[in-house]
């Protein structure tokens, strides 16, 4: 089965080293061997392997800077942030509670079922596929691979060819920090995927877009393979009266610079009443001046759309969208240049109302009230995130108890993403599964269930012949 091209932008030329894909079902075998073996289930092989994944990205960190630098055109401390600060402290983090989750978890016990012990024990799945997208390359590569590598999993870990700097500095930098014959780097393009999704996995990881997250679900299928999909979507904002404006609008200027807006938990458009929505128009083109120094073009602080293929594509969604920019519109397609901008009222059937935008345009919809608002949201798939900004609690409450996304964040954008015990992931369209903490350890293990007996007492009454004597005691204890 193959992967097509995808909504979000591929590479014309990427220019990672193409595998020899009958090497690929080889790698997977020695993996998987590696695993049989019992080498990874130890909990001092899994906190050794998360360990030299931090000291990795601590001592790497201006390889990987100039990396992403090279392909995304990040800014190096938005790199560092994002990237290698977050990852490797998440990280850090399940090196130190690994152990403790490791641990059997005691269950209590139905008298039916006493006396006994009953416990749940995670163990690993086996070897883990996971395919991580250009966007944030280090991160989603490495915080589901840590998981696996957590939960006591051997892995194959697919970089993205659309960040061929950094997928080049994985492929080179991992097997010397962790386990080579336990963690397998599989450069490649589309054919690599394809036929990395041929192979029996035990569990896989993927993230990207909801049109390939479908084909990489029907591949796993016909192995029985579990999935953890974390897909996109447009994420909405909705803006209550009570909302302090001023606040509201530097921080959706914000989630909409970091990274150009290419981040999957981007806030993708706006419903805002009348009474407010020109002041928050106002607040974020005042935060976008404010960022850029009034050059957006010319600030080291800003960054670059991932190919021109896919600046052209914003550019096609700003030509044909029936709305009035507000600021912005500047596209530079051989630059990878998107200027930060703003559409008041599009058409909310133009393709920028209904295709994830994923880069730095911002879409403001009037709406009569925050019902409309809601009932808006509601008509359309479940998003991968919802913003509410209120500063009253009870109205903030309200909207997020009448909507469901993935996750939610009040009086800001993207900062679920951070705490690691927040588990992380969609919902419907927007994918399905968690990680992020202990919910990544889960995801990565089969919770086995065990009960434990002794040989004595061994009731007679449990086993037939059943008289009514037996009956009446099984009905009064079971």
């Amino acid at each position: 089965m193959a992967i097509t091209e995808e909504p979000r932008p591929l590479e014309d030329s990427p220019t990672v080293d193409q595998p020899d894909v009958s090497e690929i079902a080889a790698s997977v075998h020695r993996v998987r061997a590696v695993f049989d073996s019992g080498r990874t289930r130890p909990i001092d092989w899994r906190v050794e392997q998360l360990q030299g994944l931090v000291r990795m990205l601590r001592q790497e960190e201006k390889r990987f800077t100039e990396a992403l630098a090279s392909d995304v055109g990040k800014p190096a401390i938005e790199g560092y942030v994002s990237d290698i600060a977050v990852t490797s402290g998440e990280i850090a983090n399940m090196a130190k509670l690994t152990p403790k989750w490791a641990k059997p978890r005691k269950v209590s016990l139905p008298l039916a079922s006493r006396p006994g012990r009953g416990y749940v024990h995670p163990e690993p799945l086996g070897v883990a596929l996971v395919i991580a997208p250009w966007n944030y390359p280090i991160q989603l590569l490495l915080g589901p691979m840590a998981a696996a590598l957590s939960a006591g999993n051997a892995v194959v870990a697919k970089p993205s060819e659309l960040a061929p700097a950094t997928s080049a500095a994985l492929a080179e930098l991992i097997p010397r920090y962790c386990d080579p014959e336990a963690i397998a780097v599989i450069e490649g393009d589309v054919s690599a995927s394809t036929e990395l999704l041929e192979q029996r996995f035990d569990h896989i990881f993927f993230t990207g877009s909801t049109q390939v997250g479908r084909i990489v679900y029907q591949a796993a299928a016909r192995h029985l393979t579990p999935v953890t999909l974390e897909l996109g979507g447009k994420s909405p904002v909705i803006i209550d009266d009570s909302a302090n404006i001023e606040v509201a609008g530097r921080r959706l200027a914000w989630g909409k610079w970091l990274n150009a807006g290419q981040t999957c938990v981007a806030p993708d458009y706006v419903l805002v009443t009348e009474a407010k929505r020109d002041q928050l128009v106002e607040s974020i083109t005042a935060a976008f001046a404010e960022f850029s120094g009034g050059d957006p073009r010319g600030t080291a602080d800003y960054a670059r759309i991932v190919n021109d293929r896919h600046a052209r594509r914003l550019e096609g969604l700003l030509a044909d969208h029936g709305g009035v920019l507000a600021t912005g519109g500047d596209v530079d397609a051989e630059e990878r240049y998107v200027e930060p901008t703003v559409v008041v009222d599009p058409r909310t059937d133009s393709d920028l109302m209904t295709e994830e935008i994923f880069g730095p345009v911002l879409p403001v919809l009037t709406v009569e009230s925050t019902t409309e608002a809601v009932e808006f949201i509601n008509s359309r798939d479940k998003p991968l995130a919802l913003y509410v900004f209120a500063d009253d609690s009870a109205a903030a409450d309200s909207l997020i108890s009448r909507t469901t996304s993935g996750g939610s964040c009040v009086n800001h954008v993207v900062q679920q993403l951070l705490p690691p015990d927040l588990p992380f992931g969609g919902v419907g369209a927007s994918g399905m599964g968690r990680y992020h903490g202990q919910s990544g350890f889960d995801s990565f293990s089969n919770m086995r269930s065990v009960l434990r007996k002794k040989s004595t007492p061994d009731p007679k009454f449990l086993y037939p012949p059943y008289t009514n004597f037996k009956e009446r005691l099984i009905r009064k204890f079971v």
